[in-house]
């Protein structure tokens, strides 16, 4: 399944997500810090999203509620639902 989920509360606009059987396959995100985007990208491809969201959920950017990392989860989570 892929998604593009809209980012609240982060630099990036938005991700694009895509999952097959419990796996992330791509992660794409639109906006952002590019090189740091793509260093979480590359280690999240081939991770369990339960690994993923374990690992990542929480992570705030500065005094933001939510970073990057954490928006990721948010989207893992929508497809999950």
């Amino acid at each position: 399944m892929k998604i593009n989920y809209k980012t609240q509360g982060t630099c990036s606009r938005s991700i694009e997500v895509e999952v097959e059987g419990g796996i992330v396959k791509d992660v794409h995100y639109e906006g952002g810090c590019n090189g740091n985007l793509q260093g979480i990208s590359a280690l999240v491809k081939g991770m369990p999203v339960e690994e993923v969201i374990s690992r990542l959920e929480g992570i705030r950017c500065g005094s933001k509620e939510t970073s990057c990392p954490d928006q990721l989860c948010k989207a893992l989570r929508s497809i999950k639902a």
